[in-house]
């Protein structure tokens, strides 16, 4: 599988919050050619390990590389006689989106049975103002009239649906569902296949590693940054691109599609590397912006476990919507600058951080 065949169908397989194993399944077989071992733990978050060239994990430094695989859905709270289906949101869904969108259920023995979510026509509603509807005002529709139809088909409470929008690509832009934070997953895969094309060995032991439910509390980060103990994790996660209607630069920066990755500045991004993350860049002309974050993505995880941390990134237009965008060549400098990163960090610089 090359790189774009890859590219599609990990972004077009569905990894829906605590269920994940569809996407993980792909990237996890695309990474195998180039790491050494890999592994799924009991939920789902998946690793490669690639050996430094100490040829031993017992004294060589531990680098991790990281992006969360979960994608926002929503979670079936009850099924109505006439055979509506009531959701609320699993993960950080958007009520304003929902109405009209076609969707899948995930069933529980692994059946996709299509919907959609249903609203009455424009004709029949009284006009309203507040547009803000809640989780319960939503219902999605799979065309059984009865509850005991939709149960035949597999579809009870605590299924998972998501969106079935697929991936395209759109002038310069990637644009489609869950690429918050699936092209993250792509670019360290892409990472990891390079160093190995490339024949980079690295004085380090690396670990590249796909998280589960960061949407939901960055818990499959938390288990792994807590196994690892590394003695650095960079993080890759989308940011704002705040170069659209409807955004505001003074609350969320300047950040502009095509411009380059971000570093992103918040408490637990620790300085020493934001600073060699800026001159690898400028030595290598990699563009690159900033944005002020919040402490709320997986640097977080590896964070409270005294794990030297920072995040690049994505630029991403229409976050947590079914056509998120992200720059073709954002994507490519974020890749470039990793490996720059990578092979500019030395055992020496991993115990400055450290130790500072």
């Amino acid at each position: 599988m090359n790189k774009e065949q890859f590219l599609y169908k990990y972004l077009n397989s569905y990894a829906p919050v605590a269920q994940e194993g569809e996407g993980q399944d792909v990237w996890q077989d695309y990474i195998a050619d180039f790491c050494s071992e890999t592994k799924q733990d009991a939920y789902g978050t998946c690793y490669g390990f690639i050996p430094g060239s100490t040829g031993s994990r017992k004294h060589s430094n531990k680098v991790v590389i990281e992006a969360h695989c979960d994608e926002i859905a929503w979670i079936i709270t009850n099924i109505e006689k006439d055979g509506m289906i009531r959701v609320r949101k699993h993960g950080g869904s958007d009520n304003m989106i929902a109405p009209s969108k076609t969707v899948l259920v995930h069933t529980h023995d692994g059946r996709k049975v299509p919907g959609v979510f249903g609203w009455p026509a424009i004709h029949t509603r009284a006009k309203r103002k507040d547009l803000g509807y809640a989780d319960h005002e939503l219902w999605v529709d799979c065309g059984f009239d009865s509850l005991e139809a939709v149960n035949e088909a597999g579809v009870e409470i605590g299924c998972l649906i998501t969106f079935d929008d697929i991936l395209q690509e759109m002038g310069d832009y990637y644009v489609g569902k869950a690429l918050d934070n699936k092209i993250g997953g792509y670019i360290i895969a892409e990472v990891v296949r390079r160093l190995h094309d490339r024949s980079i060995g690295l004085p380090y032991d690396l670990y590249v590693v796909n998280s589960v439910q960061e949407e939901v509390g960055l818990f499959g980060a938390k288990k792994i940054a807590k196994e690892l103990k590394a003695d650095l994790a960079l993080v890759t996660d989308v940011c704002h691109n705040t170069a659209t209607p409807k955004m505001d630069e003074a609350k969320h920066g300047p950040v502009v599609g095509g411009k380059g990755p971000s570093l992103e500045y918040a408490s637990q991004n620790h300085r020493g590397i934001l600073n060699m993350l800026k001159e690898v860049a400028k030595d290598g002309a990699f563009p690159l912006q900033h944005h002020v974050g919040s402490y709320g993505n997986d640097t977080v995880a590896f964070f409270l476990e005294n794990t030297p941390t920072a995040i690049l990134g994505m630029p991403l237009k229409y976050m947590h919507s079914t056509v998120e965008m992200a720059h073709k060549e954002d994507v490519e400098t974020c890749i470039e600058l990793y490996i720059a990163f990578l092979v500019a960090l030395t055992p020496e610089k991993i115990d400055e951080i450290n130790n500072k």
